[in-house]
């Protein structure tokens, strides 16, 4: 599996022959922008193939020893089935065609495997920021409420549920299920943080509160 840095897009990940809980009808998501006649199969799914296969006969409790290499670092970690499965899952499905997820590949090109759940709020917010200020860089509105990253995570809830049910026919084993079933958690947690104004990583920003202020950079 290969990742072009660039389009941010997986090379190579799509089997010639694919299953039948591919193609795009088969449990269609509700909020499907697509149509069988443009795209027969779902481009999520279809990227899903090869892990479900490579993990037939593994299940969500089994212990294995994680290990991810890219040019810049090595993670090695002990983990189970699931959380293991599941991170790779989340690079997946950010650099499959999917519509509704091509909102993460700068998050897939800046890639956390195992990230917990603080880790993600502010990836991801911080990922939707920096969106914002490029809009606005070309004049456009910018959203600094994070309403639409609280719609691309409800959207997000939908596919995970219709993608379940895909997996829940492709395998007869938990370990891709629970993998994303993993992945809703955080799918599911992030827009009551939002509505929570980010008080659990709040704190981490208060160095630029007030009486703080920024030092005059146009001094020498």
């Amino acid at each position: 599996m290969r990742l072009d840095v660039q389009r941010l897009e997986l090379l190579g990940n799509n089997p010639e022959n694919l299953p039948p809980w591919t193609n795009l009808d088969f449990h269609q998501c509700p909020n499907c922008p697509l149509t069988p006649q443009t795209h027969p199969h779902c481009p999520l799914a279809t990227s899903l193939v090869n892990i479900v296969k490579r993990f037939e006969s593994t299940l969500s409790y089994d212990e294995i020893h994680l290990e991810v290499v890219t040019e810049e670092r090595s993670v090695f970690h002990d983990t189970t089935a699931q959380k293991g499965i599941g991170s790779l899952m989340g690079l997946v499905i950010a650099t499959s065609a999917c519509p509704h997820t091509a909102f993460f590949k700068p998050m897939a090109r800046f890639h956390l495997p195992l990230a917990n759940k603080e880790e993600t709020i502010y990836r991801a917010t911080s990922m939707y920021l920096l969106a914002q200020y490029f809009l606005k860089k070309q004049g456009h509105n910018a959203d600094f409420d994070l309403k639409g990253l609280t719609k691309i995570y409800k959207n997000v809830q939908t596919i995970n549920i219709a993608i379940a049910n895909r997996l829940r026919a492709a395998t007869e084993t938990d370990s891709s299920v629970n993998a994303l079933i993993f992945l809703d958690i955080f799918a599911k947690s992030l827009p009551y943080i939002i509505e929570e104004s980010l008080e659990e990583i709040r704190h981490l920003f208060t160095p630029f509160f007030p009486p703080f202020s920024f030092p005059d950079l146009t001094r020498k």
